[in-house]
């Protein structure tokens, strides 16, 4: 036992040496110990951590963290709603059905019966010296995507404001804000997006959690990430991906490179537990700045339109029409009517620069037709059996008629587009499955109960369908229809009636 405290006692400290020696009689070696020991702890105090013996971005996050701001979301909340058996009504609206009599909220004015509680937290980056704020959609809007009833803004001084919503685009995620200042503001700078690569050093800013303005660090991961669905049909991703920590409460907030430069606006993670495992998503700052100087001038986001479907370009297809890459886009069809084929432009074209700017798939054409203003003049250069041709378009804008009609429904409150090859890879349907997508499904449509969103309708009566407007022509008025569909992997039928 009492060689076990001695033991225990040497391994405890340095100066424990001393004593063992002395109990066996080693004076000198002790003294020596000690002397070491005391050389070591003066060396460590002479270390001059002010004169760059240490590497560090406090700097570059000293000056870029006033610049993001912590958002603050109310919205008006009934009093008799809140005495309401918990969540009844959503229940009800989710599946799509009436809410009952008893469960509907009565008619009230917000000075009586309602009462403005908090909702939501996220951030913010500031843009301008006159108080100009990006941030999310979804942070300024609730999971209905109505905009929240009052948004205030906390700086990283603690001053306090409330915002104005400018404008807002849900298909990009972007939101604009604007606070009047009383007094200076630190305004962001900004990086070019195009230029970033992976591997390059960033910090995430944010106010994760509610717990305060926090930084955290990493690298890029990828660029370029797109048919995610985080943004939801018809969404416009074009994501750069890091495995800084992004949190809940993170969103709105500032990307930034080893500079102090706004690359991105952090948007979304990937997890399965609500926190960072090292999957987040940042949209890039040269197609929010798009977004918000639209937002700021016009109070929406005009889209210019080419009216064509595509694909991308693989060794297989490249190696078919006698190409030399796997960049561009394969056009699959062109809308009637629609500034493409208006222009000359054909199914088995194969587009490979628009305006001057380089295509590299059908989702990099899509993206960038999106950012051009309707009835603007774009040049597009396209192979064509083989031989290059140069085509003048004017496009035309999203949501001209032509495009209604090609992807309009006979099934009331159903969207019905064409399966191109990016609704493909999203849901990984088969190559042999062809057909026609639900891309969306309003909640008061008779057949809401029937057909699911995604699903794929590849028979109507038997008869195959590859075209919204096949739909109508095989749909019986008069008795139950059988549809022979493809959903979540596997097939089956279904009867519904007109």
């Amino acid at each position: 036992m009492n060689l076990l405290i001695r033991i225990l006692f040497v391994a405890l400290t340095p100066f424990s040496l001393y004593f063992s020696a002395c109990a066996e009689g080693e004076n000198k070696e002790a003294s020596e110990t000690i002397e070491k020991v005391m050389i070591k702890e003066s060396v460590v105090d002479t270390i001059d951590f002010e004169n760059g013996m240490t590497f560090s971005y406090a700097d570059v996050l000293e000056k870029a963290t006033p610049s993001v701001v912590s958002v603050y979301t109310s919205k008006y909340a009934s009093v008799y709603s809140n005495r309401m058996p918990n969540g009844i009504p959503e229940l009800f609206r989710q599946f799509g059905f009436p809410v009952p009599e008893m469960y509907k909220e009565p008619e009230a004015k917000a000075d009586e019966t309602e009462q403005l509680k908090p909702y939501g937290a996220g951030s913010g980056v500031i843009m301008t010296e006159d108080g100009y704020i990006m941030t999310n959609h979804h942070v300024v809007h609730d999971q209905r995507g109505k905009p929240v009833d009052e948004i205030k803004i906390r700086l990283d001084d603690k001053r306090e404001y409330v915002a104005e919503l400018i404008g807002s685009d849900q298909k990009t995620d972007i939101a604009v804000l604007k606070i009047e200042v009383t007094s200076a503001i630190s305004p962001i700078a900004v990086a070019n997006s195009d230029q970033i690569r992976v591997g390059d050093v960033v910090f995430a800013i944010g106010n994760p959690l509610e717990v305060g303005i926090t930084a955290t660090q990493g690298i890029v991961s990828a660029t370029g990430r797109h048919s995610l669905g985080i943004l939801g049909q018809g969404a416009y991703e074009d994501f750069i991906q890091t495995d800084a920590s992004i949190n809940l409460g993170n969103s709105g907030g500032a990307l930034i490179d080893a500079y102090g430069r706004l690359i991105g606006i952090n948007t979304a993670i990937f997890s399965r537990s609500g926190g960072s495992i090292g999957i987040g998503f940042a949209i890039p700052v040269n197609m929010s700045l798009d977004v918000m100087k639209k937002l700021v001038e016009v109070g929406e986001v005009p889209r210019g339109l080419l009216g064509i479907f595509s694909q991308n370009v693989t060794l297989d297809i490249a190696e078919a029409f006698g190409l030399e890459s796997t960049e561009g886009a394969l056009v699959d069809q062109v809308q009637e009517g629609s500034p493409a084929a208006i222009a000359g432009i054909t199914h088995g074209d194969v587009i490979i620069k628009i305006d001057g700017q380089n295509i590299k798939s059908s989702q990099d054409l899509r993206l960038k037709v999106s950012r051009m203003n309707p009835g603007s003049e774009v040049i597009v250069h396209l192979y064509r059996d083989g031989e290059p041709l140069e085509i003048s378009v004017i496009l035309g804008d999203i949501e001209d008629n032509y495009a209604d009609d090609a992807e309009g429904s006979v099934l009331e409150g159903v969207t019905l587009k064409l399966l191109d090859q990016e609704m493909r890879d999203r849901l990984s349907v088969p190559k042999n499955i062809m057909g026609v997508l639900v891309a969306d499904i309003s909640a008061k449509s008779p057949y809401a109960r029937s057909i699911a969103p995604n699903t794929i309708i590849m028979e109507v009566n038997g008869q195959s369908v590859t075209e919204p407007k096949d739909i109508g022509k095989y749909i019986d008025k008069d008795k139950p229809n059988r549809l022979y569909v493809w959903y979540n992997g596997r097939v089956r039928y279904l009867v519904i009636r007109f």
